[in-house]
This record gives C-alpha cells, sequence and structure tokens, in this order.
C-alpha cells in the first residue's frame, strides 16, 4: 500500500515534475506540518495535499504562470477545489487580480485566504529548493520584487505565526 505522499509523488510525476521539484515538494510539506503542529483550526490532511502538490504546475511550465496551470490541471484531473487553491494562491503571498493581468495570467484573485492556504505559501518562501531559511532570507532573495509584494510576503509571515503560534500557545 502506498504511503499518502508516494501517492501524490506518482500525480507530481505523471504531471511531468522532475525529481528536483518533488524534493522541494517534499520540503515545503514538512516544513508547513512544522509550522501547523498542534493547531486545531487546521485541515492537516488538506494542508499535507495541498503542500505535496502546490508545485504541480512545474511539470508545465517554470514561470510565474505554474500557479495558475497547476491549479487548472488539479482541477482536470479530479483534485478537490480546497487543493486547487491552495496551488493556486501559493505564489509568494499571493497575488490580486490585477496583478496577475500585468503579469499576464488569467485576472484571478491569488491571494491566500484559508489557513492552510496561507501556511503552504509561506512554507513555500521558506525553503530554498529543499533548504529551510528564515523569511529575512526569503525576502532577501526577493530583492527583485517590488516593495509591496515583499511587504506582503512579510505580513504574511507574521499572520501566519500568530494564527498558528495563538492558537497553539493559548487554547
Amino acid at each position: 500500500m502506498l504511503s499518502p505522499r508516494n501517492k501524490y509523488e506518482i500525480i507530481l510525476r505523471d504531471a511531468g515534475c522532475s525529481n528536483s521539484v518533488i524534493e522541494h515538494c517534499r520540503a515545503v510539506t514538512e516544513c508547513a506540518l512544522d509550522i501547523a503542529t498542534n493547531n486545531t483550526l487546521i485541515d492537516y490532511n488538506l494542508l499535507e495535499v495541498g503542500s505535496m502538490l502546490h508545485d504541480i504546475g512545474r511539470g508545465i511550465t517554470h514561470s510565474i504562470h505554474h500557479a495558475q496551470a497547476g491549479a487548472d490541471y488539479c482541477r482536470s484531473i479530479g483534485i478537490p477545489e480546497p487543493v486547487a487553491r491552495i496551488v493556486e494562491r501559493h505564489t509568494g503571498a499571493g497575488l490580486s487580480a490585477d496583478e496577475c493581468t500585468l503579469l499576464g495570467l488569467l485576472p484571478r484573485e491569488c491571494i491566500p485566504k484559508t489557513l492552510e492556504e496561507k501556511i503552504v505559501a509561506h512554507a513555500d518562501n521558506l525553503i530554498d529548493n529543499k533548504k529551510k531559511g528564515t523569511i529575512h532570507e526569503a525576502l532577501y532573495s526577493a530583492i527583485h520584487l517590488n516593495r509591496k509584494v515583499r511587504h506582503r510576503m512579510y505580513c504574511l509571515a507574521l499572520d501566519v505565526e500568530i494564527l498558528c503560534k495563538k492558537k497553539n500557545d493559548f487554547f
């Protein structure tokens, strides 16, 4: 019997993802699950599936289009919508519909909204290939992005830290 992660690795391979993308997805999953530890507000199954499949669009393209392409691919093979939304909203700290249009993407609202979406986006920001760093290192490596986007990444990090820590420490 396949473990859940092996099942998702097969889906990633079938989508055309390389071994390095799959290793990155494993690292993001470990980071996301670590961030979410013992928080009863989180759907851990959704978090694991979403973090394992967040870069499925890398089997189609390695451009900024990979998030929307991956979400569309997930929908086309019957992956549940909450997972597809994690895939679609994981890039940086998300993109507004206007930002998507400016980047040549479909004008979809791609800002993470649920706790699971936010955790996956934040974990992806912390993982460089398969090595975990800090939010400060992530922001430094994103220096080419405009200030508004970097600020959103930092606010996402604070939001996730507060939401996860608050539940873990006080309830």
